[in-house]
């Protein structure tokens, strides 16, 4: 009898990376200003989702510095109550893949249910805990950090579409050393 080792329950070959661009880190007084997602299948990428997002309010000076997102570059894009529901059907059923996807999911689910009386219940897999559960040398699993750790070039990094390739650049690469 031939025995085949299972890939561990986070180790899987089809699904959609996400990331947003936040301004601040709570989801009840802060706005998504950035929604992207990358769709994964057999571990390639075949199909991408960017949109900037026209928040209520200003931007601030740390958040434009930080994701060079400004009051200027988001006036002529739509707000959330359009751009989240195509995001949405752009995810599907998928299960969504993120760096420390918890804070992604928080605003993601606080939007759907305050605009569209909606949950939000796909799988979801963190790289964050992935990176903690196989990369243990390592003293902190910040994203960053970890794209240094595999030599995946972050320039851009802190825009949406830019993270979820690099997150996905770092999950195949985890994957790859965790299955030798």
């Amino acid at each position: 009898m031939i025995q085949v080792e299972e890939q561990p329950q986070e180790f899987i070959d089809n699904y959609t990376v996400i990331d947003i661009e936040t301004t601040g880190l709570s989801c009840e007084k802060n706005e998504i200003i950035e929604l992207s997602a990358l769709k994964i299948r057999d571990n390639k990428i075949v199909d991408e989702f960017s949109s900037l997002v026209k928040p209520a309010g200003h931007i601030n000076s740390f958040i434009r510095g930080l994701t060079g997102i400004s009051d200027e570059l988001v006036k002529d894009a739509s707000d959330i109550t359009k751009v989240l529901p195509n995001f949405i059907s752009f995810i599907d059923n998928d299960t969504v893949l993120g760096h420390n996807v918890k804070f992604d999911l928080r605003f993601i689910k606080y939007n759907l249910k305050k605009h569209f009386q909606k949950d939000f219940n796909n799988a979801a897999v963190d790289t964050m805990r992935v990176s903690r559960k196989y990369c243990t040398e390592l003293t902190s699993h910040r994203l960053q950090v970890l794209a240094e750790h595999f030599n995946i070039s972050t320039k851009g990094h802190h825009r949406a579409l830019k993270d979820c390739e690099i997150t996905n650049d770092v999950y195949q690469n985890i994957k790859q050393r965790s299955l030798k």
